[in-house]
């Protein structure tokens, strides 16, 4: 009861109780998933592009929505046909280089008509597509990548190693 007869002790102790509520009622109320919730709810954000705010009406700081659920399309530059695209986005794999698995594997699928491949060393969309129809074909799972089963099954049809 110290706590009653020192003022200073007193803003402590509800201060310290209000943040502890705050807290649990952020935990248990405001939360949605794995992803932490603002204490306030996010003011309503126009999903349309044609819809742009007018920059001259705009008059307060400016609202940025950064949650997950709005995505923005990136312009593509024009893919040429001489180079074939890869599967997905990876800087990894683009500082590696093409792989000579995949080439091995391109070789022979192009060679025993499975598509019209041009190897390279990249899984692209028409060798993904000739896996896929080589997996269908012999009854593997259809996976459409470069896996050990898929160059084992390669090898025993061809008869030599797929290298």
């Amino acid at each position: 009861m110290q706590a009653i007869n020192r003022p200073v002790d007193s803003f402590a102790i509800l201060g310290a109780t209000a943040a502890t509520i705050l807290i649990v009622v952020n935990a248990v109320f405001l939360q949605s998933g794995a992803r932490p919730a603002p204490f306030v709810a996010n003011p309503a954000v126009q999903k349309t592009a044609d819809a742009a705010p007018n920059p001259v009406e705009q008059t307060g700081p400016r609202i940025i929505d950064m949650s997950a659920t709005h995505t923005v399309a990136a312009a593509r530059p024009p893919q040429t046909a001489a180079a074939p695209s890869p599967r997905r986005n990876d800087p990894i794999a683009d500082l590696i280089g093409p792989s000579p698995r995949i080439l091995a594997v391109q070789r022979v699928l192009a060679n025993y008509g499975y598509g019209q491949i041009k190897p390279s060393g990249i899984l692209d969309d028409a060798t993904s597509q000739a896996i896929e129809k080589f997996e269908r074909e012999h009854k593997l799972p259809v996976s459409g990548r470069v896996s050990d089963r898929l160059v084992s099954e390669l090898a025993a049809m061809t008869g030599h190693p797929v290298q």
